[in-house]
């Protein structure tokens, strides 16, 4: 078990240096820009933020033998494993905070997946931005507690 976590835990910490650029990369571009081009190059961000946040999720629920088994609905309920304390297994990676902002990026994802057209509604990209934002103050503090407890699960073993 030492192997698996001490790989969850490298994963985790790969995976959230791409959070870090990624954010980088939003917090050079304007807050609400009005123009075409860069309102797709938001929305290209915010999918891979989301995206980068759900594998995180993902390698946690594999790790835990916690996986989705429903494949209809499965980003929504994997999202949704990692906000709650799953007795004797692990604790909640997300706070209830974190979870709202990232639901919304994920809704986002969806659509952004799913849309052929160029325009985004301006009111609704900047409501996914306010939340990735939200998320950007948070996030750390929420997936290092869940650092810690697999420290402390090395540390018995």
């Amino acid at each position: 078990m030492n192997a698996q976590i001490l790989t969850l835990k490298a994963e985790i910490e790969a995976d959230l240096q791409a959070i870090g650029e990624i954010y980088s990369l939003l917090d050079r571009l304007p807050a609400l820009p009005s123009d075409d081009e860069k309102q797709i190059v938001i929305a290209y961000y915010l999918h891979n933020l989301y995206s980068a946040f759900e594998s995180i999720f993902q390698r946690i629920a594999t790790t835990f033998e916690n996986q989705i088994s429903d494949q209809a609905g499965w980003h929504a309920d994997l999202l949704r494993r990692m906000a709650l304390n799953i007795e004797g297994i692990r604790p909640p990676v997300l706070g209830p905070a974190a979870y709202e902002g990232l639901d919304e990026l994920r809704r986002f994802r969806h659509l952004f997946r799913s849309a052929y057209r160029v325009h985004f509604d301006p009111d609704r990209l900047a409501l996914v931005i306010k939340k990735a934002r939200a998320v950007q103050d948070i996030y750390r503090e929420d997936i290092g507690r869940f650092v810690a407890f697999l420290d402390d699960l090395l540390a018995v073993s």
